[in-house]
């Protein structure tokens, strides 16, 4: 009898336990900036992610352009709402570093989680544009990429063009007979102005942006990028851009249309552009490395990261930040790592999914996927071209092209507006370098 009550007792206790509802998974918010083919990768890893197991939900959402979801995410912070993961640019670093107690410091996130967790499994280009001077990783790499100049190979075929360019004089040679054969609006362009001609210009030259290693050594440091060979190239853009043989693309990507629909044959953006070129482009493309002026000794240098990483907002509770760390793992294992590379056009970051993507014969098949990665790695890296960590960097960035834009228009010759953006810029530095300390 005692037995038989005890066996109802446990399918009666069997029962209530299949109707309790399970535990709820603990939700993480995740706000960032991709769009196109990008997005849909966000998506699929958040739900990849939330299939692997049941107690975390991670919840993309879009928010905007990079200086949007940036602006977002520290209002948010601020008004006591902000979501626990933030995808910001790469020149938003130092704002981020400087936002004290806004953030929590990835390689804190993932210690006291218990996630096992190595920076040196991480490409060392990209891990140190995200750590401190002793090497602590403050945000979590996530799209690194690098500039390069997107070829529409059909159309310099048509046009006559039978080498793709390396230098910039040859650019310049090469858009003007797209112009000939029929480009009339745009011999080339660009997307990200201050990023292609003055960031990755410098870095490539070898020429200082700033002082201080480009701010990596000091939040003190000066810009001084109104060099006589900034100024030369700003003056050639400057001409050329009077019968579109150069036409001035914007300060951001929205008019990396203008490559996939042929307007443009030859562009020059970021390398995870493929995702969407590759399913936009109805012609053969590829890319190349960034060109530059023969002329100037050492260069090429090495290229600088672009793309941005995912930095981790302060104030949560604990179980939410093990939800965190376990995600950055996830995001991590070189199986995924290789895919999303081999995918999106970003670079792998760590060390084994490049390995893999070797050993595979990927690069074979697929060189223009290696394009970032030969120009990231091209040289030893110097105090000019290691990268660059500047604050106040999103508005100083719209100075600049404001800048660029007044000498394109011909309302100001091009030395008067680099030396302007120089100075405009120093003051918001000297603004940043108060609120700093």
């Amino acid at each position: 009898m005692a037995l038989r009550q005890f066996g109802a007792a446990a399918a009666v206790s069997a029962a209530l336990a299949l109707a309790t509802p399970a535990h709820a998974a603990i939700e993480i918010q995740w706000w960032h900036a991709m769009t196109g083919a990008n997005n849909d990768v966000v998506n699929k890893l958040a739900e990849e992610f939330n299939a692997s197991q049941s107690d975390y939900k991670v919840i993309p959402s879009y928010k905007g352009g990079y200086p949007d979801t940036m602006n977002a995410g520290i209002a948010a912070f601020r008004a006591g709402n902000a979501p626990h993961i933030i995808q910001v640019f790469e020149v938003g670093t130092a704002t981020m570093m400087g936002a004290t107690g806004a953030i929590k410091p990835v390689h804190q996130l993932m210690k006291e989680a218990g996630e096992p967790f190595d920076p040196k499994a991480y490409l060392p280009t990209i891990t140190g544009y995200y750590s401190t001077s002793k090497g602590e990783m403050l945000s979590f790499p996530f799209n690194s990429s690098s500039m390069v100049m997107w070829i529409n190979k059909d159309e310099l075929k048509k046009a006559g063009i039978n080498e793709i360019p390396k230098t910039w004089p040859e650019v310049f040679a090469a858009a003007k007979k797209l112009k000939a054969a029929g480009h009339d609006s745009c011999g080339f362009s660009n997307a990200w102005a201050s990023w292609a001609h003055i960031e990755q210009f410098s870095a490539w030259h070898n020429v200082p942006i700033g002082t201080k290693a480009n701010g990596l050594d000091g939040f003190d440091t000066e810009l001084k990028f109104n060099s006589p060979l900034h100024v030369k190239h700003l003056q050639n853009l400057v001409d050329l851009q009077k019968d579109k043989t150069y036409d001035y693309g914007g300060r951001t990507n929205t008019n990396e249309a203008r490559f996939s629909s042929g307007e443009c044959a030859i562009f020059l953006t970021s390398s995870g552009y493929y995702g969407t070129a590759k399913a936009t482009s109805k012609f053969d493309f590829t890319s190349a490395p960034m060109p530059y002026y023969p002329d100037v000794q050492g260069a090429p240098q090495n290229s600088i990261i672009g793309g941005a990483s995912l930095w981790v907002m302060g104030g949560k509770k604990p179980e939410e930040y093990k939800g965190v760390a376990k995600f950055f793992t996830f995001l991590s294992d070189t199986n995924r790592q290789a895919k999303l590379h081999q995918e999106s056009g970003y670079l792998p970051i760590t060390k084994a999914a490049y390995e893999k993507s070797i050993k595979d014969g990927f690069y074979e098949k697929n060189p223009t996927l290696q394009t970032p990665l030969k120009e990231l790695t091209n040289k030893e890296p110097t105090e000019n071209s290691r990268g660059l960590r500047f604050g106040n960097m999103v508005q100083m960035r719209d100075v600049w092209s404001e800048e660029i834009e007044a000498a394109l228009a011909g309302k100001k010759g091009a030395k008067e507006a680099l030396d302007s953006a120089v100075q405009r810029g120093n003051a918001m530095l000297r603004a940043f370098e108060k609120t700093a300390k």
